[in-house]
């Protein structure tokens, strides 16, 4: 399976306690901190709640934020998709 590095690169200080507690989860504790966990639905579903505090990146590849659109979800299939339904 994938592995994934997530690095917390914003402070939990001012976050709901839900969020607080998905960065404990995914063993998180502070700012600058990086963890590696396994890729799974779980762990996807916990990356999309605390988007805005980590960036994630796939066995030592460049990190990016998760919740910018990269290359692969770009949009254009669902653009495509509605072209062809109006003619």
């Amino acid at each position: 399976m994938t592995r994934l590095v997530i690095r917390q690169h914003r402070s939990s200080i001012g976050e709901k306690i839900a969020a607080r507690r998905t960065l404990e989860a995914l063993g998180l504790r502070r700012t600058g901190q990086s963890v590696e966990q396994t890729d799974s639905q779980a762990v996807r579903g916990m990356l999309r709640k605390v988007a805005h505090l980590v960036e994630v990146s796939e066995d030592g590849a460049s990190p990016e934020k998760s919740g910018e659109p990269t290359a692969r979800g770009s949009g254009t299939v669902g653009q495509s998709v509605r072209a062809e339904k109006s003619t």
